[in-house]
């Protein structure tokens, strides 16, 4: 079971670090509404249709991911925080044993 570490700044500037234990196979999406993550909206349910579950993935974990497809690197176009290297909509990330660790930070804003 990965652990997600999900980083976010408060109105004053501040890191905050929530930590998200998710299982296998689930997408980050699902991982983060699950969890309750503030910041992560999903409104299209994982659909790869609204960009409102951007994340921004930090290396050394984004060099671990498969490559976005050309739907999501459609959608990176659209949201709301602008796309930067890293950027991925969780609900494209399926979480393995191997992505144990990674850390995604949050855009200020989904929409």
């Amino acid at each position: 079971m990965p652990t997600i570490h999900f980083v976010s700044l408060t109105p004053n500037g501040e890191r905050t670090v929530q930590d998200v234990t998710a299982r296998t196979g689930c997408t980050l999406m699902e991982a983060a509404v699950d969890a309750g993550v503030r910041g992560i909206a999903a409104d299209c349910g994982g659909l790869a249709t609204c960009a409102t579950c951007h994340v921004i993935v930090t290396e050394p974990w984004a060099a671990k991911l498969p490559p976005a497809g050309g739907d999501e690197q459609g959608m990176l176009d659209f949201t709301a925080w602008p796309r930067q290297a890293g950027s991925r909509l969780s609900c494209q990330i399926t979480l393995t044993d191997d992505l144990d660790g990674m850390t995604v930070d949050l855009p200020p804003k989904q929409y």
